[in-house]
């Protein structure tokens, strides 16, 4: 018996056999008994409200932007508009200041004095086209007359003539020509008008 305790006693400690594993609760660890199942844990109230907050402010912000868009959008329409209606009516006001010089030339060329060098009227008629074609490249067109009926927008009358011969408000004359500016009217055209022939005879009347 002596031995044995001796053997015993100077055995190595890994040799005197397995030992049970300690008992956590013995140590006062604490332990979960929530099961352990891999998934996340569901988000919190705080973290849920928060994210409702976001995606509100994003889409008060992506609102917002699409609005600050549209009224970007409006200002250049807007100053595009207002740029090309300050060109044209910087362009409508030069026109009709040189409206009256093409009177002239056209006074001019009808009225020939006699014993002046056809080479004179001929270099009056080539500055005369000259100026006719830039201003119609800038727009300006010919009022139609001769043979049109009488439209009040266009045509300023200031004679009838009776005609049995011719169609009621048809215009016989034109006295001067009449303007438009890209279908914008600058000048009336001053016309002779033929009127059916009252009973008793034909008659002019002025207006």
């Amino acid at each position: 018996m002596e031995k044995e305790k001796e053997e015993l006693a100077t055995r190595p400690p890994e040799a005197a056999g397995p030992t049970a594993a300690p008992d956590p609760k013995e140590n006062g660890a604490a332990v979960s008994e929530e099961p352990t199942t891999g998934q996340p844990a569901p988000p919190s109230l705080e973290a849920s409200a928060a994210y409702e907050k976001l995606k509100d402010e994003k889409a008060e912000l992506y609102d917002r932007l699409l609005r600050k868009q549209a009224e970007l959008d409006n200002y250049r329409k807007r100053a595009q508009r207002e740029k090309e209606e300050l060109h044209q009516r910087a362009a409508e006001d030069l026109i009709k200041a040189l409206l009256p010089v093409l009177d002239g030339f056209e006074r001019a060329l009808k009225q020939r004095t006699p014993g002046v060098p056809e080479s004179f009227y001929q270099g009056m008629e080539l500055i005369y086209r000259q100026l006719f074609d830039a201003l119609m490249r800038a727009g300006l067109t010919v009022i139609e007359t001769t043979g049109q009926l009488f439209d009040p927008h266009y045509h300023q009358a200031v004679e009838t003539i009776a005609d049995a011969g011719r169609r009621d408000q048809e215009i016989v004359e034109e006295l001067q020509r009449g303007y438009k500016l890209n279908h914008r009217l600058v000048r009336p055209a001053v016309v002779k008008v033929a009127v059916k022939p009252k009973s008793g005879g034909s008659h002019t009347t002025e207006n």
